[in-house]
């Protein structure tokens, strides 16, 4: 059975697994360490313990280790094993191999002259054998209320789905480093999109196949696939020289993934990824959308069974943004400004390529025969590219599956420019708050995603800190203050009239001067989010960036319902989602103010409100 945390006790969840803090034994104790060369080690375990602490150097090169289990090969990781010091350690699981010999046969890939040199390495010295880990955070950029891994890595969110009032979020997971390696999916779940149980074991391994890259997950309420009735099946890219397709199915006795013994399922002579996957009722028969990554394009079959797939057509070449791969794709059909006509939703990721560089998610609206998705022209006969943020940390959104009413999406909040950089080590991004999709038809005559917070996350309001109704706006800022606990972590709310300004601003920031700008522009009707000087952003000059999107009002008139938690902000409309902004900031003090000013002529404050995070 996977280990799962808690989420209810937020701070003592989270963990880094710092050497000093959890070796239970001294260093050493139960490890027997062999130098074989300049950069080959035998680390053979000879004692007890559920964990085997890893030390890690975030800078070294990775070593790979060999996990030799009584003398046969039972798989391998990649990890920056410590070199000159140890900035923190990551456990391997040692539970499966209970009673059995352990040895890591481990190839650095350090410059070394002699063994002498490599046997000076602060990792022989660190390894250590625990029976728990030490789950408290130390992070002080670990979001308070947005889902993190418990450590390690994570990117694109996968296998989302509802069942039995749960949510499901699984995601690509390293859980021996910080940084982009050794893709296993990871699983949490939780029964409000804002509390999540999250697994310490990966929920689905590497094996012969290679590592475990993005995919999606569906309940096969007809048995189709085999598996038995109202069964979750898992379709996932197994990637290694090659990228295939493979299936899982959940055991509905233990819920533990099983992979299936007849991978892979789907084959290409070109690179493809990320298979979404849905059953398509009408038609009774699944449909698959598969990213044609170096092509630029999304593939479209269909089966019977999860097993036998029939390319039935291709979308894309040529199409909307084409400045990187394209990659985790999803098709769903939703109603048009809440009436009954139905259009469908190609969601299309690609890296890079987004409108302020990098990765970002763009969409294309249309309508799907059950094999063929044809994308609506503008007034002009051409497909439009269309963005379903704005902001720089935006990407892998796909949505929950066997969902009934609403079409909910959760994304990866960071950016491939400098997501292995950004200034932690415990663990490496969050994901972006839980949002519901809608369609709404713009004054172009064009039909456009609406994105509004879902509903869950108003239980996540406090006590009102700061309030104000109906200040007149001028060059002089009015300024009130944010929540003094979990660094500053808020909603706020303001509705704005600009009257006569060219544009009003509310600045986000700390004593020290940082801040985050966010300006709402009447004449250009635009919203941008201003982080350059937001805090610590050296680590990357990619990261400095002003974001900005279409505000789609006409009369002066904005309402902005804004997220800060302690590394992010999204900015959404707060009236009706017809924008939204995603981006990380690292203020080396947390934020204490909002300042709220108009340039270039009079405006009004008609409402504010800013909520402490009761979470």
């Amino acid at each position: 059975m996977k280990t799962i945390l808690n989420k209810a006790k937020f701070l003592a969840m989270t963990a880094l697994m710092s050497t000093a803090a959890s070796a239970a034994m001294a260093a050493n104790d139960g490890i027997e360490v062999n130098h074989l060369g300049a950069n080959n080690t035998l680390v053979r375990v000879t004692g007890q313990g559920r964990y085997l602490m890893l030390p890690v150097q975030e800078s070294n090169d990775e070593a790979v280790i060999n996990i030799i289990v009584d003398g046969k090969a039972e798989g391998k990781i990649n990890v920056r094993l410590a070199k000159n010091k140890v900035d923190h350690s990551m456990p391997l699981d040692l539970q499966k191999y209970e009673g059995k010999n352990v040895v890591l046969n481990i190839v650095t890939k350090h410059d070394r002259t002699s063994m002498r040199e490599a046997k000076d390495d602060a990792a022989w010295n660190n390894i250590t054998l625990v029976d728990s880990l030490n789950l408290e955070n130390i992070e002080v950029y670990r979001p308070i209320y947005h889902h993190t891994p418990v450590y390690g890595w994570m990117n694109d969110p996968n296998g989302m789905y509802y069942a039995d009032g749960r949510w499901y979020l699984a995601y690509q997971w390293n859980p021996y480093g910080s940084k982009w390696q050794n893709m296993n999916w990871g699983e949490s779940s939780s029964t409000d999109l804002i509390h999540w149980d999250r697994s310490i074991t990966p929920a689905i391994e590497p094996d012969g196949l290679g590592m475990v890259f993005s995919g999606s997950a569906a309940i096969d309420h007809t048995g189709s696939a085999g598996f038995g009735d109202d069964v979750v099946v898992a379709m996932f890219t197994s990637a290694d020289a090659s990228q295939v397709q493979s299936l899982a199915h959940k055991d509905p006795q233990t819920g533990q993934y099983v992979v299936y013994e007849g991978n892979p399922v789907l084959t290409l002579e070109s690179e493809a990824r990320d298979p979404n996957m849905f059953w398509n009722e009408e038609a009774g028969q699944w449909v698959l959308t598969l990213a044609h990554a170096l092509d630029k394009e999304m593939l479209i079959f269909t089966s019977p069974d999860l097993k036998n797939w029939t390319l039935q057509s291709a979308f894309g070449k040529g199409l909307g943004a084409q400045g990187g791969v394209w990659e985790c794709p999803d098709l769903f059909p939703l109603n048009v400004d809440g009436t009954d006509q139905v259009k469908w939703m190609l969601v299309c990721n690609l890296n890079p390529g987004g409108p302020f560089g990098g990765s970002a998610t763009q969409y294309f609206i249309g309508d799907f025969d059950g094999k063929t998705f044809t994308a609506d022209l503008d007034a002009d006969g051409n497909v439009p590219t269309k963005w379903l943020d704005h902001g720089k940390d935006h990407y892998a959104t796909v949505s929950f599956s066997d969902t009934t009413g609403r079409r909910t999406v959760i994304g990866w909040m960071s950016n491939w420019q400098y997501a292995n950089e950004v200034p932690t080590l415990q663990f490496r991004s969050a994901n972006t708050l839980p949002r519901d999709l809608a369609l709404f038809t713009a004054p172009d005559g064009q039909i456009y995603a609406a994105t509004t917070p879902s509903p869950e996350l108003e239980a996540l309001r406090g006590q009102i800190v700061a309030q104000a109704k109906n200040k007149s706006l001028g060059t002089k800022a009015l300024t009130y203050s944010l929540p003094a606990s979990n660094r500053g972590a808020c909603e706020i709310i303001a509705e704005i009239e600009a009257e006569t300004a060219d544009s009003v601003n509310l600045i986000i920031g700390n004593a020290s001067g940082e801040k985050t700008v966010v300006s709402y522009n009447p004449t250009d009707n635009t919203v941008s989010v201003d982080r350059r000087e937001s805090g610590v952003t050296a680590f990357s000059e990619e990261f400095p960036a002003v974001t900005v999107a279409p505000a789609f009002t006409a009369d002066g008139k904005v309402t902005l319902r804004m997220f800060l938690d302690t590394s992010s902000l999204e900015v959404f409309d707060g009236k009706d989602g017809r924008f939204v902004l995603t981006n990380l900031v690292f203020p080396a003090n947390p934020y204490t103010t909002l300042s709220v000013d108009a340039q270039g002529g009079r405006a009004r404050l008609t409402s504010l409100k800013v909520y402490s995070i009761n979470f």
